[in-house]
């Protein structure tokens, strides 16, 4: 996974390189070949923008060991696009000194400024809708998350409740040792027996009576 990774880091140090220098042409050029210049770049910060997001699908296969250094890379890219499409914003309304003065002449410095301004205002509302998108991802993704775990102790509920009924005693398998069962012969032979030997007792001592009375 490392390897598609640094693939796709190449990819994106290329296709930057070609972006930044159009971008540093774009104010020097007006009309057509302005505009057409414009279109590539806009077209190529899209690519730029795929290859991000390739290298952040594979930096989430990449062992959690290592996972941390990608994700800095990452984040150092993620940055460095941010900077680009700044730059590129700005340069599609700046123009060089030349090219000013021979389309709007003293008037160019003002509408710049109007038009920087407007950018800046525009920058500002991107990246606060930027921010509510990060906020609902992470609200989603934590969610989930929630479900997940609920799922998991309704799981486990389940199987504590089925081990229970296993254990739960039944009519035919009691949990109770069973209580030894005295036949009524046997009780009956025993009975007799004791009644003998108390009559026996008795007559003993009778005898014993009428001997001390001699």
């Amino acid at each position: 996974m490392s390897s598609d990774f640094e693939a796709y880091e190449q990819d994106f140090g290329t296709l930057t390189a070609e972006v930044t220098n159009k971008i540093g042409r774009i104010p020097k050029l007006s009309g057509e070949e302005k505009t057409q210049l414009v279109l590539n770049v806009d077209k190529q910060l899209e690519e730029v923008r795929e290859l991000l997001e390739q290298m952040d699908l594979e930096a989430r296969e990449i062992p959690i060991q290592s996972r941390a250094m990608y994700n800095s890379r990452l984040k150092s890219y993620k940055q460095e696009v941010e900077k680009l499409e700044k730059d590129f914003k700005r340069s599609r309304i700046a123009y060089s000194d030349e090219v000013r003065n021979e389309l709007l002449g003293d008037e160019a410095s003002s509408s710049e400024n109007q038009r920087a301004h407007l950018l800046d205002n525009t920058e500002k509302l991107e990246r606060s809708s930027r921010r509510l998108e990060a906020g609902y991802q992470i609200a989603v993704e934590t969610e989930q998350v929630g479900q997940e775990i609920l799922s998991n102790l309704n799981s486990d509920r389940e199987k504590i409740q089925r081990a229970r009924e296993r254990r739960a005693p039944t009519p035919e398998s009691p949990t109770s040792c069973p209580v030894p069962h005295v036949s009524l012969a046997l009780a009956t032979c025993i009975t007799p027996t004791r009644a003998a030997r108390g009559e026996k007792g008795w007559k003993d001592g009778r005898r014993g009576e009428k001997s001390s009375s001699k």
